[in-house]
């Protein structure tokens, strides 16, 4: 992808990490009404069928949503997906609490732990996005020009940064960069710029020195000149759990619906891990993700990098941890919460006996 115009046409995919307001269906992959093979034997399929809702914005790291549908495993365990998108993460979150979203893909945020420090029966059950060592997908990146003088931590001091929002993961990520050099974000020129593609034109114009990324953004940045990937990510958040798949009341509600989602999510992340990480059917995933995904340009996927999408399900407890640590330090949270309080690893438990762990 060449032209910047292209990142703009993506803006409102990726403004922030969630989408919301007012509920509307989104098109998503059509699910395939045969599965071309039983993929879990002994497995009985939901009957009637049962439609699950699924707050997205339908970028890479929800694979293990769009894979299994354009493949058929929910569709096999009598799930039917209808994608849903929200303008806001609180609107998703007020949707997961109400009953009216059954699942959300999302990021962690001091309304999804306030909600559920009001009782209202929301978990975190599975990993959504990771940085992997040596290919962080999600990254502070610097103007390209200014690689000669932001060489070190010690060099962002007082610079002009930019997040596309405060008092969430975005906030957080920049933090963490900054705790390497002995800062906070009250040591930076902090810029609230609500999109990505918008922190891209500002670097291009040379308005800030840098900012928090994700793909493909980083990608389209980094091929156009106007961005240096910078340091990796395992050098200064190597525990942060990004992004998060988290059932709603309803889901809760409905044990038997919500392990069989987690068995078809599991799958399709391993799909995912394969293409990515073992080149196997890559060329298959790769158009699956580039006809159902925000990102059609195939080109794009060999440039990217890559999610972190564990095979295995589940979330790095201690990242969740840290957030909490952070949002409280800050006064954001009504009450104490630990890891083991929003987080509920039973139904990945589920999915792993029926599957078994990969290697």
């Amino acid at each position: 992808m060449k032209k910047i115009s292209l990142v703009l046409v993506l803006a409102l995919l990726f403004t922030v990490f969630l989408s919301g307001c007012g509920k509307q269906a989104s098109t998503g992959p059509a699910q395939n009404v045969e599965a071309q093979q039983v993929s879990f034997p002994g497995i009985e399929p939901l009957s009637p069928p049962v439609k699950v809702t699924v707050g997205m914005k339908q970028v890479v790291s929800d694979a293990g949503v769009l894979i299994g549908m354009a493949k058929g495993y929910y569709k096999e365990l009598g799930i039917e997906i209808e994608p849903v998108q929200f303008n806001t993460g609180q609107d998703m979150i007020n949707a997961l609490g109400a009953g009216q979203l059954d699942v959300g893909c999302t990021v962690t945020a001091s309304g999804l732990f306030n909600a559920m420090l009001r009782g209202i029966p929301i978990k975190i059950v599975a990993d959504k996005g990771i940085n992997v060592p040596g290919k962080g997908y999600y990254r502070l990146v610097i103007r390209k020009d200014l690689v000669d003088k932001i060489k070190d931590y010690d060099d962002l001091r007082g610079r002009k940064l930019a997040i596309v929002g405060t008092a969430s993961l975005d906030e957080i990520a920049l933090d963490r960069v900054l705790n390497k050099g002995g800062m906070t974000t009250k040591d930076v020129d902090l810029q609230v710029i609500r999109s990505f593609p918008d922190i891209i034109a500002a670097m291009s114009n040379k308005s800030i020195d840098g900012g928090m990324l994700i793909e493909p953004f980083i990608a389209v940045a980094v091929d156009k000149d106007i961005a240096d990937p910078w340091k990796d990510p395992a050098e200064y958040d190597p525990d942060a759990q990004t992004a998060l798949l988290v059932y709603g009341k309803s889901m809760i509600e409905r044990p038997e619906v919500a392990k069989r989602f987690m068995l078809a999510y599991i799958k399709s992340l391993r799909d995912y891990n394969d293409a990515f990480f073992k080149d196997i059917n890559k060329d298959e995933i790769i158009s699956i993700l580039a006809e159902y995904s925000s990102v059609k340009d195939k080109a794009l996927y060999d440039k990217m990098f890559p999610v972190g999408l564990n095979p295995n399900g589940y979330v790095r407890m201690k990242g969740i941890q840290m957030d909490l640590d952070w949002y409280r330090s800050r006064g954001l949270l009504t009450g104490e919460l630990k890891a083991e309080d929003v987080v509920d690893n039973s139904y990945v438990d589920y999915a792993l006996g029926v599957l078994g762990r990969y290697e």
